[in-house]
């Protein structure tokens, strides 16, 4: 549009000092486009359109410019020296085309339409000056010209405006996608370390409670029983140190640090000085992802402090088997079992815990494995932990 003002208004110059050499008026003609030049370079430089805000109602596809005030009086100084030039030479009623676009891009729409028609009508008035004779095209010619050039920029504007819409609406998507994103993993974080704080912390000063309880009750009566518990207590402490340092730091279980595997790791629990626990490990051991490695481990940390606060058993058993496709790690005591619904779940909750199992199942199912639960009043209770290993091959 800006090239083809200048093309026009050059060719207007041209077109009346070829035709009207030597007359009077030529230096008002000459100075009044060069003002008119000059004008309509001057437009980047005055400012553009505001939007104003739409009602609650309306849609941001909706929203009609508003002119600045600076803008107006350019829009206004640039029409009035191009009507003058008109009034002096009709030939250069054509630079009206691409002030169409300028009235359209400057002025809302209705104030436009009404500029564009006063424009219209001051071409048609022209043509019709420099014609000898009446003219119908000169007549309908320019207001179709107009009427096509006003439909054109609005369906052009309509559709940078629905552009810009769902540009909008993409970048608001996305800024509450990530936003979700972040919360979903602030939130997973916070299960993390609540999961790990209650296999880790919480079991280990619930250890050190009992043994400091049954060392009180056997202090005078048994002193050597009572050392041994606290001596016991006292090593519970040193782990429980161990990993509230590992948590600090986001490290590995320290029963798995300094190349400790998970065997060695299920090997060496234990679930208090009254509750005897062996370990069985069937199949070939295979390479484990470290989170598998530290979802077992916890997992069986999370039974045995169950099975030593819950269940009054003597013995628990923990069994590691490695299938080709599958790592599974069975838990078995012979305690006083629970009533269970068909799904495995508990139908009673111990009213002071009631996290372990719900976290030793967030666990398992971030690694995409299943978690069983068999139990029976009187008979005892079977935990099965089963975790797929991808294919090697």
């Amino acid at each position: 549009m800006h090239a083809a003002f200048f093309l026009l208004l050059g060719a207007s110059v041209a077109r009346f000092l070829l035709r009207h050499p030597g007359e009077p008026r030529t230096p008002w003609i000459i100075a009044l486009s060069i003002t008119l030049a000059l004008l309509y370079v001057l437009g980047p430089a005055v400012g553009g359109t505001t939007a104003t805000p739409p009602p609650a109602q309306q849609t941001p596809t909706q929203q009609t410019p508003t002119p600045t005030h600076r803008r107006r009086l350019w829009l206004g100084l640039v029409v009035a020296t191009w009507v003058v030039l008109v009034l002096l030479a009709p030939s250069f009623a054509w630079c009206a085309v691409p002030l169409f676009f300028t009235a359209l891009r400057t002025l809302p729409p209705r104030a436009a339409a009404a500029l564009v028609t006063v424009l219209t009508v001051f071409v048609v008035a022209a043509q019709l000056k420099l014609s000898t004779a009446f003219d119908p095209n000169l007549l309908l010619a320019p207001p179709a010209i107009a009427a096509l050039a006003t439909a054109v920029f609005i369906h052009m504007e309509r559709q940078a405006q629905a552009q810009r819409a769902l540009i909008d609406d993409l970048i608001r998507t996305r800024r509450e996608l990530a936003a979700t994103e972040r919360r979903e993993g602030t939130l997973a974080e916070r299960q993390r370390l609540s999961m790990e704080i209650h296999d880790t912390l919480a079991q280990h000063l619930s250890s050190q409670q009992m043994l400091l309880q049954a060392a009180d009750r056997t202090w005078d009566t048994d002193p050597a029983t009572a050392r041994a518990h606290v001596r016991t207590a006292t090593g519970i402490a040193a782990r429980g140190l161990a990993e509230a340092r590992r948590l600090v730091h986001d490290l590995a279980p320290p029963e798995l640090d300094n190349g400790t595997g998970l065997t060695d790791a299920l090997r060496a629990l234990d679930a208090g000085p009254d509750i005897e626990v062996r370990f069985h490990l069937e199949g070939t051991p295979a390479p484990l992802p470290d989170r598998a490695e530290s979802a077992l481990l916890r997992i069986a940390q999370g039974a045995l402090a169950n099975i030593r606060e819950h269940s009054g058993a003597r013995t628990a058993a923990l069994t590691l088997s490695f299938l080709g496709d599958q790592v599974v790690l069975d838990i078995a005591d012979d305690g006083t079992g629970f009533p269970t619904a068909p799904t495995g779940t508990p139908t009673t909750t111990p009213t002071d815990r009631g996290h372990g199992l719900p976290a030793m199942r967030a666990r398992v199912r971030q690694l995409g494995g299943t978690l069983t639960i068999e139990s029976t009043p009187g008979e005892g209770t079977v935990l099965s932990a089963s975790i797929p290993l991808e294919p090697t091959g």
